[in-house]
């Protein structure tokens, strides 16, 4: 039965101990979530979406780029 390179490196003491980032889409998604930006583009509804929220939530919002 053929196993993963993954599965390899670990059996054989090749894997790091540091791990990779994840680049999965799920991640950077749930990544965005949790660090709420002013968003660059957009369609006004989003922009509307943005003021809106950042009205509600004001201690959820990263205001660094924002002007």
């Amino acid at each position: 039965m053929p196993i993963s390179p993954q599965e390899f490196l670990k059996k054989y003491g090749f894997d790091d101990d540091d791990e990779e980032r994840d680049h999965s889409l799920r991640h950077n998604a749930m990544e965005h979530a949790r660090h709420l930006r002013r968003p660059h583009a957009g369609t006004p509804h989003d922009w509307e979406e943005w003021e809106r929220y950042k009205r509600e939530h004001p201690d959820e919002v990263d205001d660094s780029e924002d002007t």
